[in-house]
């Protein structure tokens, strides 16, 4: 049984990722809108994809699908970033939107995301509506309905279009980009090999910046990396500003809803202090105000920010659909997650990378320094802050509710030398020091790993805590 989550699907090519189960889940996510369509006109889906082996015939193969159950297919002309083909869902006011991608995955897999017309993931809710129409047509032997892909064009049933234009000119309106071009920044774009290839070189066209992009072919196997813009995969990044004297490096996973940076002296900047900065410039320099969103897992730096603007602050469990729950509901300044998925007011309720490079490059021309710099004194106001992650594998597996339940029964009464001022258990067991440093084990939701996350004031501190998050995996494991 092909297991459709919150986010859509995701498997290996060619092993369960194939032809067949792709039109199986296009024809239920058909099934599932036709069933809740009303009106008279045909409903309306957007697709589009990355740049993974196979991906743009994945979409053709979908697109052909929704057309032979009568629905209209907004298919991208080429690979295109996620949060692009999310805002076209709004744009066009369509129904919902298929994005054929497995983000940072691994170059082996391929994914299938439904979005809903919000321009967001879909809910849990939509997504069993979609795994019920899987079970109905596994129990009634039925295969998906397919319309000829050039009878499909023939019948405007199959409409390409090129997402990127007007989600541009959206960001335009969320960024300020003569701010940006008076800068006159030297930047690197590091695509991954990715669907974010060409956006920043695009946008900062007519500016006097000057965009040097790396990695921006299409190249299925991602030059044996993970697209994922953590610290591991960056070194081409950091060498290409080094070698450019570039004032900043700004990259993109898989299909660009991440973001990671690079400074002028070759240091990783992570999503915690790229989310820091970019609520610290919303409220004093761009003036705005609203609630905060941050996963458990996210700095503390965030939480000293909303004290200190006096705005509301809401921790959810790691997952940015979670975010985007509470970005609909509520009036949300910024959301964001340590893996570098952050949206911000006036946006869809997706992660975007694209939008959170340009919202840096702009607090850097507004700042007119450094990037280090800028964040030294973040770091001299809000923190200090040091972060690490570290994953152990499980030799056996463990329900969460258990493994979850052991981790709190034996939570220490002291941390490194600081006292647990208290337990969070919303998603793993988060332990709470009196300094505000803390600690948090998760079990993995997809993979028989525990992620130890730590924040502290010192880098001593964090591998300490790590230390002790290790040994108590162990113990409640064994």
């Amino acid at each position: 049984m092909i297991r459709f989550g919150t986010d859509g699907w995701r498997a290996v090519i060619a092993d369960t990722f194939t032809y067949a189960n792709l039109r199986l889940i296009s024809q239920a996510v058909a099934d599932a809108i036709n069933s809740q369509h009303e009106g008279a006109n045909a409903p309306e889906v957007v697709v589009g994809y990355d740049t993974r082996f196979l991906s743009d015939r994945f979409a053709v193969e979908t697109a052909r699908v929704l057309a032979g159950n009568g629905i209209i297919a907004w298919l991208t002309r080429t690979d295109a970033p996620t949060p692009a083909i999310s805002y076209n869902i709004v744009e066009k006011k369509a129904d919902a939107g298929i994005v054929i991608t497995a983000s940072h995955n691994p170059p082996r897999y391929n994914g299938f995301k439904l979005k809903a017309s919000y321009g967001g993931s879909a809910t849990a809710e939509q997504s069993a509506l979609v795994e019920e129409e899987l079970i109905k047509m596994e129990e009634r032997a039925r295969g998906p309905n397919m319309m000829d892909y050039d009878r499909a064009i023939e019948l405007d049933l199959i409409r390409r279009f090129d997402p990127t234009w007007v989600y541009y000119e959206h960001l335009s309106e969320l960024v300020d980009l003569d701010k940006i071009s008076q800068g006159e920044l030297k930047i690197v774009a590091d695509a991954m090999w990715g669907a974010g290839r060409g956006a920043f070189a695009s946008i900062l066209s007519r500016s006097r910046c000057h965009v040097t992009e790396i990695r921006g072919v299409l190249n299925p196997g991602f030059g044996g990396i993970h697209p994922e813009p953590i610290a591991l995969y960056l070194n081409e990044l950091v060498a290409a500003v080094q070698r450019d004297q570039a004032d900043i490096g700004l990259a993109t996973d898989g299909d660009a809803d991440r973001i990671g940076a690079i400074d002028a002296q070759g240091n990783f900047v992570d999503p915690h202090h790229i989310f820091a900065l970019a609520l610290r410039h919303l409220v004093e320099k761009k003036g705005l105000s609203g609630e905060i969103v941050k996963t458990v897992s996210t700095t503390f730096m965030i939480d000293n920010l909303a004290e200190a603007y006096n705005l509301k602050l809401h921790e959810t469990p790691v997952g940015f659909n979670h975010i985007a729950d509470l970005m609909l509901s509520n009036d949300v300044l910024i959301g964001g997650e340590e893996s570098g998925g952050i949206s911000i007011k006036n946006h869809i309720p997706e992660g975007d990378g694209i939008l959170m490079g340009l919202l840096l490059l702009e607090i850097m021309a507004e700042e007119s320094a450094p990037l280090h710099e800028i964040i030294a004194d973040l770091q001299a106001k809000y923190g200090p802050a040091h972060y690490a992650r570290l994953d152990v594998t499980l030799t056996h597996h463990l329900p969460k509710a258990s493994m979850v339940e052991r981790l709190v029964d034996n939570a220490p009464q002291e941390v490194n030398g600081q006292s647990v001022a208290s337990v969070d258990t919303k998603d793993g067991v988060k332990l709470y020091m009196a300094d505000r440093s803390w600690l948090l084990i998760r079990p993995s939701g997809t993979e028989p790993k525990l992620r130890i996350y730590a924040e502290a004031h010192t880098p001593e501190d964090v591998a300490a805590l790590l230390e002790v998050g290790s040994a108590l995996g162990n113990r409640v494991t064994e």
